[in-house]
């Protein structure tokens, strides 16, 4: 593979990397706004570019390996390794706006899933708080004008204990 073909699989990686951001940033608005009916979707719809990331990420190892044995670079060379073996200014300005966006990119999503991890760490706490509690249901004619609960509101339980 040539220092061409190294650069499509990088810009292919980069579309990838930006569709995965765009995923992630769609399952955080589902999430911090309560739509939590279609989370699965967009999980799978990371899911689905995660994919493409991995099998994106195995082209760039290949192509990353034959550019550094043509530039005489270490076999197991990294991107910024390529870029100090770089035979010339023009590739290695290339490669360092290739790895500046790849850096961008993947800091963007490790933000975006730490924060829907903790979405969802927060969610799971909440859910586990309300099985605890038996809480009761309200049946909604139940309550005052004022908004207080009328006498004897309560009606069944939202979780059975006696199961």
């Amino acid at each position: 593979m040539s220092a061409a073909e190294l650069s499509a699989a990088l810009w292919r990686e980069r579309e990838l990397l930006d569709g995965l951001v765009y995923a992630l940033e769609v399952e955080h608005l589902l999430l911090t706004a309560g739509r939590t009916h279609r989370l699965d979707r967009a999980s799978r719809d990371v899911e689905r570019v995660l994919g493409g990331v991995r099998d994106a990420g195995l082209t760039r190892a290949v192509a990353v390996a034959a550019v550094a044995d043509a530039w005489a670079a270490p076999a197991d060379a990294t991107l910024r390794q390529l870029i100090e073996h770089s035979p010339d200014a023009a590739w290695r300005e290339v490669l360092v706006e290739h790895l500046e966006a790849l850096t961008r990119l993947t800091g963007q999503i490790a933000e975006l899933r730490e924060a829907n991890s903790s979405h969802l760490r927060t969610l799971l706490r909440s859910t586990d708080e309300v099985l605890a509690s038996g809480v009761e249901q309200r049946d909604p004619r139940a309550y005052t004008a004022q908004g207080g609960s009328a006498a004897g509101a309560a009606s069944t339980p939202l979780i059975s204990k006696d199961l």
